[in-house]
């Protein structure tokens, strides 16, 4: 097979999936304006041993972030 095929096929492939995602982030941009749905922060309340020690490191973690960084 010819190399500028395998380019082209794999061109369309991206231009394809681009023109999805467009086509959905339209769809969610369009629904979040109707007041379908909502934006913010949603919250679980399954606690598990495993997630809520996750959870409980990542929460610490996020909340030193900005000493960690050494922000401007």
């Amino acid at each position: 097979m010819n190399k500028n095929w395998i380019f082209a096929i794999v061109l369309g492939v991206l231009i394809i999936v681009s023109v999805v995602q467009a086509v959905q982030l339209s769809s969610i941009k369009e629904s979040i304006s109707e007041g379908e749905l909502s934006t913010g922060s949603a919250t679980s309340t399954t606690n598990t041993a495993g997630s809520s020690s996750s959870s409980t490191s990542s929460s610490s973690s996020l909340s030193e972030l900005p000493s960690m960084v050494g922000g401007c």
